[in-house]
Formats: structure tokens, sequence, C-alpha cells
């Protein structure tokens, strides 16, 4: 087997490489830094085993770029579990923040897997020495300002010691100067870049959280960087190149919130790309899984051959329809039945399969479905292909408008595994979650984190459909943002809505 050093970026999760995500996608075994969001610990499969590897340098809240430093003894300890995980046959991700090679001790990763014969490959990332910058609209090489950077340890001490800094020649050497895990030092960094001749009033951006969220942005002169006071992880830039990119207005309405998205993989995608389109960062937690019923398949397989005998199918959700549609060998099979789909996310899956639904209510919503269907005095039928978990609203409501109707079960949900404790903690600090269907609901408090605690509910409850609302009503949340239409787009716009009118937390 072989073992990854993936880079995981300089801290937006957005910024995690495809092939990243692919390497995560396999992983047994993830080893983890710090500073590498909780939310990229989702991609691994649920069965993945995560081991926190964080270290923090002695006497400082401060770590590099990828969460490394706090003495070789430390890092000795990571060689040996890397190597002892590397022997076993598992996929072993080392995830670390940044690039695995700069300031992130990958060397000597890859130099102890060597040396014990077990394989390796590095996923680079991208840096935060140069993406953290850039988010802060500063370029750290401009026309007529700068020609050249240099990225830098904030260490100080003897520089004619073996990685020992020489902040003189670098303060001659004008350029941009980019210092990472510079702020426990800032003070003295300073104090030898103006003896080495940097002018006191040259311009200094300090950044921390880059990327993220949570980024500020201070902007001083190099005389005055002792008094900025900003936590870690931050970038510090040196050089006229800190005195460009004053930050735009983001006019994106969720910039800076975070948003908890609870559909099944599978559906998430459209809603996850339009709240990160929207400035949010998302946290993906999948509550529930979807499992085919092999015991059902000769029953759904039927039911599919005979589909024209019907007058109606009905569906109320891409799952069934995903499920039942290439069981139909012929297309034509369909006619003279019409279909209707309960909204518009099911419409669309109907129309991936070449079916045009003949309707979509006006109300996405299973009372709203049966509303809009007609009443029939011919005793018609309905094929109503559904979860085995569905209600009873479908079923009953069109029996009683003279429909017989029969029904068949094309999967059912499971709850999902509890999600790491990595990965709970972040909602407690999370604006939003979202719901999708009242199984979404149920799930989110029923399962819990990996100890066995109730998952935390972050303090604005947005779902997607009147049905999903009432049951999260009945469980007792408040439901803040109900979108009058049930769609991925109204929603968005919605949770933007409500959230306009709150303040930002801290």
């Amino acid at each position: 087997m072989t073992v990854y050093l993936v880079g995981a970026g300089p801290g937006d999760p957005g910024l995690l490489t495809r092939r990243g995500a692919e390497v995560l996608a396999l992983a047994d075994v993830v080893v983890y830094d710090r500073l590498v969001d909780r939310s990229l610990l989702g991609l691994a499969p649920a069965g993945a085993r995560l081991v926190d590897a964080g270290q923090r340098p002695a006497g400082s809240s401060e770590a590099g770029e990828v969460g490394a430093g706090g003495g070789a003894a430390r890092q000795d300890d990571i060689n040996a579990l890397l190597v002892e995980e590397g022997r076993s046959g598992r996929t072993v991700v080392r995830l670390k923040g940044g690039d695995p090679f700069l300031f992130g001790r990958g060397g000597e990763e890859v130099a102890a897997l060597s040396a014990a014969g077990i394989a390796w490959e590095v996923v680079p990332g991208v840096s935060s020495s140069l993406a953290v910058p850039a988010a802060a609209g500063i370029p750290v090489t401009h026309r007529g300002l700068s020609t050249s950077v240099t990225v830098v340890t904030g260490q100080v001490g003897d520089e004619t010691q073996p990685g020992g800094v020489d902040w003189e020649s670098l303060a001659r050497a004008r350029g941009t100067l980019v210092i990472l895990m510079g702020m426990a030092t800032r003070r003295e960094i300073a104090r030898r870049l103006l003896e080495g001749g940097r002018p006191p009033g040259e311009p200094v951006a300090v950044i921390e959280w880059g990327t993220t969220p949570r980024q500020k942005v201070v902007r001083t002169r190099l005389a005055d960087l002792g008094s900025v006071h900003l936590g870690s992880p931050a970038v510090i830039v040196v050089g006229p190149v800190a005195a460009l990119g004053t930050e735009r207005h983001d006019p994106r309405p969720l910039r800076n919130r975070t948003v908890v998205v609870t559909r099944a993989p599978a559906q998430a995608g459209t809603l996850t790309s339009a709240l990160h389109a929207a400035g949010a960062h998302v946290i993906e937690l999948p509550v529930i899984e979807i499992e085919d019923l092999p015991a059902e398949r000769d029953a759904l397989r039927r039911a599919a051959e005979s589909a024209g005998d019907y007058g109606w199918l009905v569906f109320t959700s891409a799952n069934a329809v995903d499920r039942f549609m290439p069981l139909v060998s012929d297309l034509r099979r369909l006619a003279p039945a019409r279909v209707a789909a309960v909204g518009r996310a099911t419409a669309n899956a109907l129309e991936g399969h070449r079916i045009v639904p003949d309707l979509v209510p006006t109300r996405p919503s299973a009372e709203g479905l049966v509303a809009e269907l007609p009443v029939t005095e011919s005793g018609g039928r309905v094929l109503f292909v559904r979860a085995a978990t569905a209600a009873d609203t479908v079923r009953e409501g069109l029996a009683a408008k003279g429909w017989s109707v029969e029904e068949v079960v094309a999967y059912r949900t499971l709850d999902a595994p509890p999600p790491p404790a990595e990965v709970a903690a972040l909602l407690a600090r999370a604006d939003v979650v979202t719901f999708a269907s009242p199984s979404a609901v149920e799930a989110y408090l029923r399962i819990g984190d990996a100890a066995g605690r109730p998952l935390p509910v972050p303090p604005v409850v947005a779902c997607i459909g009147s049905t999903t609302a009432v049951a999260a009503r009945a469980a007792g949340l408040r439901v803040a943002v109900e979108p009058a239409r049930a769609s991925v787009e109204h929603l968005v716009l919605a949770i933007g809505a409500h959230l306009g009118a709150l303040p930002l937390g801290p």
C-alpha cells in the first residue's frame, strides 16, 4: 500500500485539489494536522480511522503552515506512526495544511517512509504563502514594486546555525517577504529587518486565518509590527506590495457564514454549489444513507414493465426516479400513463431520463401533489414509487379521490454513522443547518456524535418544503427559514435574507 502526503491547502476547504479529494475517498486511515479544516475529514470513507497529529510549538498557540512544529521528538512519533500504518497494508493519508513540503516537515516524513521501504506519494497543496496574500488582494510580486518573493519561517536566533534565518541579508535583498509562523517573534523580526536597512515606514500586512470566514487583515508599517495583536495562524507580508489590495466589499449574501448540508452526497451537490456561490463555508454532513433493496427488485422491475397500465405514475423523490426508470426497457411502455413529480428536484431527475412530468405541483410537497392530482370517478390506477419509510399522505390522499393506489418500494433510508468528534465539533460554530426531508431531521436528532452525545443544532434551522418544516417543528426545532418555493435557489436566497438581518458571530 501507499502512504499519501496530501496538502489540504491554506484553510478554505474548497482549495483542496481534486487529486487530494480522490485520495481521501480511498483512505483507511487519515493522520491530520491541527490547521486542516475538519470538514475535509468528511471526504474520507465513513469507517476510516481519524488520527489527530496536530502539533503546537512549546510556549505558543502557533504552528506552522501545516500545524507542524513542536520539536523533533514529536515529529519522530508521527514518523513512526506513518511507518507503522504504512506496514499494515491499509491506505494511509497524511493530511497536512498548505503544501506538505513547505515548512510542513513532509520531507522528514517521506525520508522515514523511504528508509522503511514503504511506498509514498505527495499530493501537492495550495500554499498559504501565496494563497493567503492573494485572498487579501495582495500580489506578492507587482511590476515596479517587487520582482522577487522570499518565503521564510518566523524563527529567530543564531543565523549561523543550521536552519537559522539571516534577517539582515533578507532586509538588504529587498523584494517581498512572506513570513510564516512569525507572530510569536514579530517584534524581533521587525528589529532585525530594521537593523538590516528596511525603512521603518515599509508597508506590512498581517493576515489571520486567511481564505476562511475568520480572515482578518491588519495593515501597518514595519516599525509598528510588534503592536499588531492577531492570533495564529497568520501570514506576514513585508514590502511595498503589502499596501496594495484594499479588501473589496464582498457582495455575496452568505460571506463569512457557515452552513451545514445534511443531504446524502448524491443529492448534496447542487445545494452545496449554490451555497458556495453565495459565499458560505459549507459543512457536508450527510445524516442518511440510501440503501437498495434486492428483495424488492423483482417487484420494482415488474412495475416498470407494466407502467403503461396505470393512469398516473407518482414520484416523490429523485432517489425513486433513479431506481425505477433504468428498469423501463422501452420508454414507450409508459404510454398512456401520465407522470407526477413532487417538486423541481424530482422533475429534474425524470428529465434526466428523458421524461417531462405532466404535473409538478405549485406547492412542492406530498400534500400539494395530492391536492393537484384530479379526482377520478372511474376507479383509475396510480403507481406510487416510494421509499420504504414513506408516509401515508400520498396513498391515503389519492384513495380519498377515488384512485386505486398500488405502491412499490424502490429504496430505504438508513441513519448514517455518527460523524467524527472533529466534524461534530464544527456544528457548534455553524450558523445554519439545512434539512430537505423529514427523515433527515429525524436522523440528525437521533444519530449523535461518535461519543453518543446529541449533535449541536446551529441557531438557524432552514427547511426545504412545508413537510420538512412541519417535521422539524414537531421534533422541537424552531424553523427560522422556510422558502415560499421548495427549491435550492429559493432556500439559499431565503437563508441570505434571514442572515442579512443578523450580526456576524465572533
